[in-house]
């Protein structure tokens, strides 16, 4: 069912040595207090077998609220890793934190602490009504301090250890993750779903800018390979679709190769949506090997 390429390839490093030179903000670009209170307030908590659920809120350094989920083993706390899942723009029903919550389960029940949070662009007609050319830049830079700040509560979990933290993001979630990979430490492994080389590329699928050659401009420092290539993380495992409507088979390489000899990537015969249980299985075993949990069957 699934593919996987030949990794460094020339042509693979060849990309990377192109990204590797490419502008990007500095890290103070994305600072925000984290010594605000992180202000989580419970909405409801619940017991789920050996599990506990707590949909909760927490408070963005940009003003509002953000919506999250955490899924934990009951009981007292121990040494554990923690997960921060990122959805992806898809279909409505999972473009929300919903998406991940299959994968966030099976881990939290192999005594994963893990936390599902709802980005921007799951607001409902976010990308045709909600969101607007003239903000894309700086609502970027804001979500990529939010996903920092979800770090902070989910680092915060009784028992976390900050040594053991992973991250799996999917479409937007492994754009905005690419990003984070650069500008945040905490995070040593991700998975990368069928994310794109550019932000600009998918964002003008939607509402144009007055002046397209200076939108592009002003996107292209928050390209996600150039984040890739200076982060500090121990290891990435890319996911991407053989027939992806969205995502080319070049661009996928060419978003892997940013990652360098610290990548994984593989090819799956699925859509855009990567859905399908050797899929799902996958990213489970590499990420239960990283983040030293038992493993699941072969």
């Amino acid at each position: 069912m699934r593919s996987l390429c030949a990794w460094p390839t020339a042509i693979g490093l060849m990309l990377f040595a192109s990204v590797a030179a490419a502008v990007t903000l500095p890290p103070s670009a994305f600072t925000y207090n984290a010594a605000a209170p992180l202000d989580v307030r419970v909405a409801s908590t619940k017991a789920s077998g050996s599990l506990t659920v707590r949909d909760v809120t927490f408070a963005s350094p940009a003003g509002g609220r953000i919506r999250a989920e955490i899924i934990a083993p009951s009981g007292a706390a121990a040494s554990r890793p923690g997960v921060l899942f990122v959805h992806w723009l898809g279909d409505a029903a999972t473009t929300n934190l919903t998406e991940f919550v299959p994968d966030a389960t099976a881990l939290a029940q192999r005594g994963a602490v893990c936390m599902l949070v709802d980005a921007m662009w799951s607001k409902p007609d976010w990308f045709e009504k909600g969101r607007a050319p003239a903000t894309d830049y700086r609502d970027s830079i804001r979500q990529v301090v939010d996903l920092r700040r979800a770090l902070d509560v989910l680092a915060a979990q009784p028992g976390v250890d900050p040594k053991r933290i992973a991250y799996v993001g999917h479409d937007f979630g492994s754009m905005y993750g690419a990003v984070l990979s650069g500008v945040d430490t905490r995070p040593q492994w991700y998975v990368l779903m069928a994310g794109t080389t550019s932000f600009s590329a998918w964002y003008l699928l939607g509402a144009q800018p007055k002046d397209k050659a200076a939108y592009i401009a002003q996107m292209k420092p928050l390209d996600p390979p150039s984040y890739l290539s200076r982060s500090s993380a121990r290891g990435f495992y890319f996911q991407f679709s053989d027939r992806d409507q969205y995502v080319s088979a070049p661009t996928a390489r060419a978003f892997a190769a940013a990652a360098g000899a610290r990548g994984e990537i593989h090819f799956y015969h699925a859509d855009h949506g990567l859905k399908g249980a050797a899929i799902q299985h996958d990213r489970l075993v590499w990420l239960e090997g990283r983040i030293k949990l038992p493993t699941t069957a072969p």
